[in-house]
Parts: C-alpha cells; sequence; structure tokens
C-alpha cells in the first residue's frame, strides 16, 4: 500500500520525508505516525503486548498497562498456545472490560532484553498489525524509543506501481506507552530516514536514474534547510570527474553529483563527510553482468540513498556535528559511448587508472566522490555502497563489512552493533593493497584475483582519502536490500541499512 502523490503531509502523518519525496517518485512507502499516552487511548482499536517465558510459564510484560483484564488475557493467550519464542505473533480477541478489538502477543523470550530486542519483536508484530488503526503498544514499558522505532519500521511496506492498489487514505497510528514528545520527535525522525532510504531503493531505475535521483534528493536537502549543490554531466565533464564521466558514459541519461551541506555548529571539534555510491543501474557495463537477478541492480543506489536520507536526518534533529554529503549518481550501460577493459581514465584529483573490469565500476565514482569531499577538510569520513558481491561470500545477506582506520573502524563497528545494524570490523591486507599497482596507470580498478575482493574494493579507495581524515568505508551489497524473506523490523527489497549506523556516528561525533 503505497502513499500516492500530492497528499498532504497530515494523511503522510509525521513524515515530512515522504511529503516530499510523494512530488518525485511514482510511489512511496507507507508511514505510520507515532505519539505517546501513559494509558489506552479512547480510539485504540487494538493493543500489543510481550509475551515471556517466566519461571512458571507463559507471562505478560508490563500486565499493568493492561490494567485488571491481564489475568484474564494471559488465560486466553495460554488457551490458544501462544508462544513467547522471540518474535513469534499471535492475536486474540480482546477479553471483556478490555474496549479493544483484538489484543496481539509477540514473543520476546525472557526477560533478559536490549533495545534490539524489542525493536525486532514490534517489527514482526506489526507487519501482522496492518487493518489496526490505532495500535497501544505496551512494549514502550520496557524501552519507549525502541518500541516505537520497531513498529514504524516493521509496518513499512511498498507496493510499487501496481495499478489496483487502493490509495493509503488512512494512516495507521501507534500509540507507544511510555514515550514523551522527545521520543516521538525522534522516533518518527529515525524511521523516516530510513523509510527515505527504502523509498529510493525500491524505486524502479525506468523512473530513478542519474537526473531524478538528484532532484528528489535536492528537494529533500532544500526542505530540511541544507545547501544544495548539483553538477550535470556538463560540469563533470568540465570538472575533470573522471570516474563518474567513465562510468556514466554508456547511458543516454548523465550522471550527477550531488552535495547536501548540514553546517550544525561551526566550532564543533569534529565535521563528517558522508559519500554513497549512486548507481541507479548497473549493467556492468561492456563486462555484462549475467541476466539472471540482474532486475535487483536498480538497488546499486543504496548507499547513496542510506547517506542523502542520513544527512537530511542530521538537519531535522539539528545535530552540532556538521555533515556534507557528496553523492555520485551515474547508469551503469554498456552503450556506444561506454569505457572498456583497458582503458585508461583519470580520476578527479588526478590518479590514473587502467580498467580492467567495467563492473568495478562504484569505486570509480566513489573515488572522485571521495577527493571531492575531502576538499572540505572534514576530520571524518564514512562511504558506503553496494559494491562488492564479496561482502556476501564474507559476511552474509545481513552483515555489513566495516574497513578503514582501525580506531575509527573498531568504533564504527561498535556503534553499529549497539543499534541492530550489525556492521562488522574487516582488515585491509597489505599484499591485496600491492596487487592493485598497474604497469600503465597508477592504479587498476581491480585484481586478477577473486580473493579478498571486499577488501580490494576498500585499498582501492583508501588511495583517495586525504591525509589526517579518520576514514571507513561501509560494504552494504547485502544488507542493504533484502531478497529473501521479512524479519523483524526488515522488510523485502530495501532496508535502509546503513542509515541508522551513520546517524549514530553523528551523534557519537558530537560527544567527542
Amino acid at each position: 500500500m503505497s502513499v500516492p502523490a500530492n497528499n498532504d503531509s497530515a494523511q503522510l502523518g509525521a513524515s515530512r520525508n515522504a511529503a516530499v519525496l510523494s512530488n518525485y517518485l511514482p510511489a512511496i512507502g507507507t508511514r505510520v505516525v507515532i505519539a505517546a499516552d501513559n494509558s489506552l487511548p479512547a480510539d485504540a482499536d487494538a493493543v500489543l503486548v510481550a509475551l515471556i517465558d517466566g519461571e512458571d510459564g507463559l507471562e505478560l510484560v508490563a500486565p499493568e498497562a493492561i490494567g485488571s483484564v491481564a489475568e484474564q488475557l494471559l488465560a486466553s493467550f495460554e488457551a490458544v498456545s501462544a508462544s513467547a519464542k522471540a518474535e513469534s505473533v499471535t492475536t486474540i480477541p480482546a477479553p471483556a472490560g478490555l474496549d479493544v478489538d483484538s489484543v496481539t502477543g509477540v514473543g520476546v523470550g525472557s526477560e533478559d532484553l536490549d533495545a534490539e530486542d524489542i525493536r525486532r519483536a514490534c517489527g514482526a508484530a506489526a507487519r501482522r498489525m496492518t487493518k489496526a488503526k490505532v495500535v497501544f503498544n505496551t512494549l514502550g514499558a520496557i524501552d519507549p524509543q525502541a518500541a516505537a522505532e520497531g513498529f514504524a519500521l516493521g509496518a513499512y511496506a511498498y507496493s510499487g506501481q501496481k495499478s489496483d492498489e487502493e490509495s493509503n487514505e488512512a494512516t495507521q497510528k501507534v500509540v507507544v506507552l511510555g514515550a514523551d514528545d522527545d521520543v516521538v520527535k525522534r522516533a518518527s525522525a529515525i524511521v523516516d530516514a530510513v523509510a527515505t532510504a527504502r523509498d529510493f531503493v525500491n524505486t524502479a531505475s525506468s523512473h530513478l536514474y542519474p537526473e531524478t535521483f538528484a532532484d528528489a534528493a535536492a528537494a529533500l536537502g532544500r526542505d530540511a534547510g541544507l545547501e544544495v549543490e548539483v553538477l550535470d554531466d556538463d560540469a563533470l565533464r568540465a570538472g575533470g570527474f573522471g570516474g563518474l564521466n567513465a562510468v556514466g558514459g554508456g547511458s543516454s541519461r548523465g550522471p550527477r553529483l550531488v552535495r547536501l551541506i548540514w553546517k550544525g555548529d561551526e566550532s564543533a571539534e569534529n565535521s563528517l563527510g558522508l559519500v554513497g555510491k549512486g548507481i541507479t543501474f548497473d549493467t556492468g557495463g561492456i563486462s555484462l553482468k549475467p541476466g539472471a537477478s540482474m532486475e535487483n541492480m536498480i538497488s546499486d543506489m543504496g548507499g547513496a540513498a542510506a547517506v542523502i536520507a542520513t544527512v537530511v536526518l542530521a538537519a531535522r534533529l539539528g545535530v552540532s556535528t556538521p555533515v556534507t554529503a557528496t553523492v555520485p549518481m551515474a547508469e551503469n550501460m554498456p552503450g556506444g559511448k561506454a569505457y572498456r577493459p583497458g582503458d585508461v581514465i583519470t580520476q578527479y584529483g588526478g590518479k590514473t587508472i587502467e580498467i580492467l573490469n567495467t563492473d568495478a565500476e562504484g569505486r570509480l565514482v566513489l573515488a572522485d566522490a571521495i577527493v571531492r569531499a575531502c576538499e572540505d577538510n572534514p576530520t571524518h569520513l564514512i562511504d558506503t555502497a553496494t559494491l562488492t558481491g564479496a561482502q556476501l561470500v564474507a559476511l552474509g545477506e545481513r552483515t555489513p563489512g566495516v574497513l578503514g582506520n582501525d580506531e575509527f573502524r573498531d568504533r564504527v563497528a561498535e556503534l553499529s552493533q549497539s543499534i541492530g545494524e550489525n556492521g562488522w570490523a574487516m582488515p585491509i591486507p597489505v599484499e591485496l593493497a600491492e596487487a592493485l599497482k598497474s604497469p600503465v596507470a597508477d592504479l587498476r580498478n581491480v585484481t586478477n584475483s577473486r580473493f579478498g575482493g571486499m577488501s580490494v574494493a576498500a585499498a582501492y579507495l583508501r588511495e583517495f582519502v586525504g591525509e589526517d581524515v579518520e576514514w571507513v568505508h561501509i560494504d552494504v551489497a547485502g544488507p542493504a536490500f533484502n531478497t529473501t524473506g521479512e524479519y523483524g523490523y526488515t522488510p523485502k527489497r530495501g532496508t535502509g541499512v546503513p542509515v541508522r549506523t551513520m546517524f549514530s556516528v553523528i551523534e557519537d561525533l558530537a560527544t567527542k
């Protein structure tokens, strides 16, 4: 169920980004209005409760939120053999005395819970409670922030451009027990940012290509109060952005470079540059990919989507850390003007590159953008991309690879794990970097080995990072696009990873 274009912000709930995007994308995913209350709202038609395995069997978490019917409710769950297994969902009619239509119980395992357990439980429940208009979420008694984020992220659904789809005239609301205005504001902004990244990733390349992607990003930036700069293909040629020019040369739809600037507190000790790969479709170019599952290459701009959403989030919540996003956008096509294996190109900044494989295009556009980003003299830099199939081989579909300067790399991975995106620190071995040397240029864009591809890509990008810049590369080739099944608060298709990781870093830098 998608929100139709030109809906006003009231219909879209607290989602400012959705209000903007509805004018640029053919469809966007569902949003949930987040609210707070310490008792059952009069308009609630469903209640969400947590079930745990207690010493004497099934137990309710925070039974006081339900009141006098708690024992009767627990007996009803026991009668239908409801499970406390994590993310198990059971819905029953509400007992007499509880003025709602139904009660949904979600398993959370044992009492030893963290925020991610709550997010995932609420997300799993939200996917089963789509018919409820107003849900009273009692898991807020455990962690109101996690309960709000998890339910709203789990409720996201994207149905695209189906001609028979009903419009989303009524927006679901989740009322979170124990939340306050600050929790509502923060959760709403974070969820909207993640959903924004999902919306971009889910949009077909027929509708999202460099020009339209840049237009939508610029509109989001302006609406959030960011400074915006967009370089078109003519400006990129004149400026010497050799990676973008080469990769985008085979397409009839020229490349773009978008810069979104949040000034924050200009006296802040730390500042962050963000760079995200924005390949709006990747055929592999002359080094053509196999046809099987190529349709998933609409997601090859997942890094760019996350970076755009993150800098907008920083502005929405007014963080003190200055953040500048530099976002290269191109379509990698095998047209008559496409670059070829054996070509030598010159990246922005002057390094020459021997092309061995045109399907290793992401690092070429990222390198241009990294050099440009470092001209702003940030103290820290994160680039993120759906970059290598080697990430999936090494870490699977759900675990981002985090590479870069050791101390910053380890901190980013730690923060990523703390918020449930589970980034994992990985090395850049010296011998892999050595294999990038070329006999006819400064570097090759790949090595002649199939081993260590994720680390090789990071080694390539490291060559373009400015001195004294703390740098991290996050490879999200698998985690940014879910091709298997829904789990927790993660839907199929676009996931929004690593928005929350990067925002956690922004807030962490503000405390240093």
